[in-house]
């Protein structure tokens, strides 16, 4: 497995346990476990852009993760993932690196909060995002 390959997987992994969390959390309404001083992880996931038309962002998060580690295993054993993954790998964290931003601005700007949480799942798609630019370069495209 190629070093691109490995670093998007495990951002991947620790991007689908975070979201994990966080699901898990808001469908619970259990309280959120932030350490003092670190953020204000509670406004931010009850606020009202925690959720789209009701289901809970992270639970998006979690299926582009699930995604993205379905297409990098995938890769090396089916043959349409193969000749399509890494374009549709570089698809899929464009998308989440820009509604991350979004999602970062809201945290700034409007909820006038951070989450710990949020922004580790931020720093996991950039990373998975820049892995991908560089698996492009590998193939020439």
């Amino acid at each position: 497995m190629k070093k691109t390959t490995l670093i998007s997987l495990i951002a991947a992994v620790i991007g689908a346990l975070d979201a994990i969390y966080l699901s898990w959390v808001k469908l619970s309404h259990n309280e959120i476990l932030c350490a003092p001083g670190l953020g204000d992880c509670f406004t931010v996931n009850t606020s009202r852009y925690s959720e789209v038309y009701g289901i809970p962002v992270a639970l998006f998060g979690l299926a582009s993760y699930l995604l993205i580690i379905a297409i990098l295993l995938g890769e090396a054993r089916l043959p349409f993932l193969q000749e399509n993954g890494r374009l549709a790998l570089f698809g899929i964290s464009l998308v989440g690196v820009i509604y991350s931003a979004y999602l970062s601005y809201l945290e700034e700007f409007v909820i006038h909060a951070w989450c710990p949480y949020c922004v580790l799942s931020a720093i996991m798609i950039l990373i998975i995002f820049i892995a991908s630019i560089f698996r492009l370069k590998e193939e020439g495209i």
